[in-house]
């Protein structure tokens, strides 16, 4: 063996599998980076009070959207990736299957969830949108606060030994309404936290172009009869409708035509 060639078995290979090497990192690297950015795009900021709504399109073959379905609700309702509600879930059979599921789950499991529903398929659109809570989040703890001082004063007033029966009445029928405004107050704070804490994401499922189209070919020849059918039974009612009207005008026409004749027969001959 020649020294070039030694040479280059001995300083050229080893150099590109250390630069093979070192991509296979920087590819992984980044396919984590995308996975941190993912989930830090979803990821309401410090301090914010967004909520979150997610709106998946996702094509699958039609042997696989019955199954995937329940795989994704069966994931949330194990908290496969987190905290995880399943809110609702249909499916449609026939030759163009679909589906819907949709969850409220934790943010850190919104790109898992949406990975597992498009497995295999193509993600055809995807839409995230906020709210902004801030408003109703400060109006809520406001409304509770005056509720719960009014509350209180009004405790205040009926220890006292020189109120009248009507007044304590009053105060009485005021607290209850005040019990339940702050009990009301207190279910909206906790559905504002949970809009705001875990997101909903919703994932339609549907099959893909090519089968759609064969599947409306199919249907098509198949509905060729009926519509055939249903042609020809025009036609002939049409033909049933009209015929008493022809034989009516094939009368007329040679009683006209008889009268024509008569006339011309009456007529003197021309000189």
């Amino acid at each position: 063996m020649t020294a070039p060639r030694v040479w280059t078995r001995v300083v050229i290979v080893p150099a590109l599998l250390l630069a093979l090497a070192a991509c296979a990192k920087n590819g992984e690297r980044a396919q984590e980076a995308g996975a941190v950015a993912a989930d830090a795009a979803v990821a309401s900021p410090e301090g914010a009070f967004l909520a979150y709504e997610h709106d998946v399109q996702v094509q699958l073959e039609a042997a696989q959207i019955a199954p995937r379905i329940q795989q994704v609700a069966q994931a949330c309702q194990n908290a496969k990736f987190g905290e995880c509600a399943v809110l609702q879930v249909d499916q449609r059979s026939g030759e163009q299957p679909s589906g819907e599921v949709k969850v409220r789950i934790a943010p850190k499991g919104v790109e898992s969830l949406i990975g597992l529903a498009g497995e295999g398929g193509k993600l055809q659109a995807r839409n995230t949108r906020a709210e902004d809570l801030a408003q109703q989040v400060a109006d809520t703890a406001l409304t509770k606060a005056r509720l719960e001082k009014e509350h209180a004063r009004l405790l205040s007033y009926q220890d006292r030994g020189d109120l009248k029966i009507e007044d304590l009445m009053a105060i009485t029928t005021r607290l209850s309404e005040i019990e339940a405004g702050v009990e009301q107050a207190t279910k909206d704070a906790a559905q504002q936290r949970r809009r705001i804490d875990t997101q909903l994401v919703t994932m339609h499922f549907d099959t893909t172009s090519g089968q759609r189209s064969r599947s409306e070919i199919g249907e098509a020849l198949s509905e060729s009869g009926s519509i055939l059918s249903t042609s020809v039974a025009f036609l002939i009612r049409a033909a049933a409708a009209l015929l008493p009207v022809g034989v009516v005008a094939l009368v007329m026409a040679w009683i006209v035509r008889a009268l024509i004749r008569r006339r011309r027969r009456k007529l003197p001959p021309a000189v």
